[in-house]
């Protein structure tokens, strides 16, 4: 994030920067959610929590970004140390817990910015720590405010009720919970108003955790569907800790957080396979979890995400990742004898009911 800062408040390194690391193949552009994406390849939630660095974000050749998460309160990381690296696993493990400056605050950094930025730019939005479970009401009326911030400054908006580092929200993820909180985020995106006059609606997502059985992520994608939900995010990070090649006393000592990385792969490239069979082919699902080439963001396609989110693998390789897994793709494309990214990996999924 230092070593951002330079590309951020000076136009003309982020046109360097941006020179150097863009890629501009028309083949990679993907429309999703109403939107353009010049490339497929976005940042993944919980990077740039407070929108500081969005401008230098955009000018290393992200696709698109999401911001965040925010809270409708301010509130601060949970007790250091909260972030490690597991460097034989290519991993992380955290448990900041939605540390932020408060949603009103982070949506007008965004439009002090936004004219700069020229990809879509999502946000994150997530409960506060100090807001209980119950009564239900009180998160949705937390989410709500959040949500009254971030709309006229995002192009879409992620509902986060998956992290595991904010005590008991995953059960926001439970049939009856998720349709009460999803329901009243769409009812108030479509009936808003800004001023006398109508705020146009953006596309909703919900972003989901890797760790749910089929039969409860099943129930829920029943929910995106019946509240007709724009698409899907995932996944989140993982509890798990299964076939870490770091040894067991070192992951024993770090304790609670949210895994990410290329132990998360294989079960967030099941994620999504579920995940597009029970949403259909025409909603939007964006995949995330343990992307660190071309090879790996061309099979989450494959699977059925329209686009990919890099974390992880862009702390360990750097800010040329980007720009690798563009060019990656484009040669897939190039390979394939087709015209864009879509007719290579669309094809294999469209057909699912």
């Amino acid at each position: 994030m230092a070593a951002l800062a330079p590309v951020e408040h000076v136009a003309p390194l982020r046109r360097i920067v941006r020179a150097a690391f863009a890629v501009d193949r028309p083949e990679l552009a993907t429309r999703t959610l109403g939107l353009d994406f010049p490339n497929p390849v976005g940042l993944a939630g919980g990077f740039d929590k407070n929108a500081h660095r969005a401008r230098a974000l955009a000018a290393l050749g992200f696709g698109h970004l999401e911001l965040g998460t925010v809270t409708a309160r301010a509130q601060a990381p949970n007790p250091s140390p909260n972030l490690f690296r597991l460097p034989r696993d290519r991993a992380l493990v955290n448990r900041l817990g939605f540390p932020n400056e408060g949603a009103d605050a982070i949506a007008a950094r965004i439009e002090d910015v936004r004219a700069d930025i020229p990809v879509p730019v999502g946000v994150s939005i997530g409960k506060s720590r100090t807001v209980p479970l119950e009564p239900v009401d009180g998160v949705i009326a937390d989410y709500l405010a959040s949500f009254r911030a971030a709309r006229t400054r995002a192009d879409f908006v992620v509902i986060n009720v998956s992290s595991p580092n904010t005590a008991g929200l995953r059960s926001m993820q439970g049939q009856e919970l998720a349709r009460a909180l999803l329901t009243d985020l769409v009812h108030e995106n479509r009936n808003a108003r800004a001023g006398a006059s109508a705020a146009p609606p953006v596309p909703l997502l919900v972003k989901i955790a890797p760790d749910l059985d089929d039969a409860d992520l099943d129930a829920l994608l029943e929910v995106v569907c019946a509240c007709e939900l724009d698409g899907v995010v995932a996944t989140n990070t993982t509890l798990s800790r299964a076939g870490l090649a770091t040894d067991a006393s070192r992951v024993a000592a770090i304790g609670a957080g949210g895994l990410s990385g290329p132990p998360l792969r294989a079960r967030a490239l099941q994620i999504v396979r579920r995940v597009r069979r029970g949403i259909g082919p025409h909603r939007t699902i964006i995949g995330v979890g343990g992307i660190a080439s071309a090879d790996d963001a061309m099979a989450m396609m494959r699977a059925g995400a329209n686009l990919v989110q890099l974390y992880t693998g862009f702390i360990y390789r750097g800010p040329g990742l980007v720009r690798s897994i563009a060019h990656g793709l484009a040669e897939a494309v190039a390979r394939s004898g087709s015209r864009s990214i879509a007719d290579v990996t669309r094809g294999e999924w469209t057909t699912v009911a």
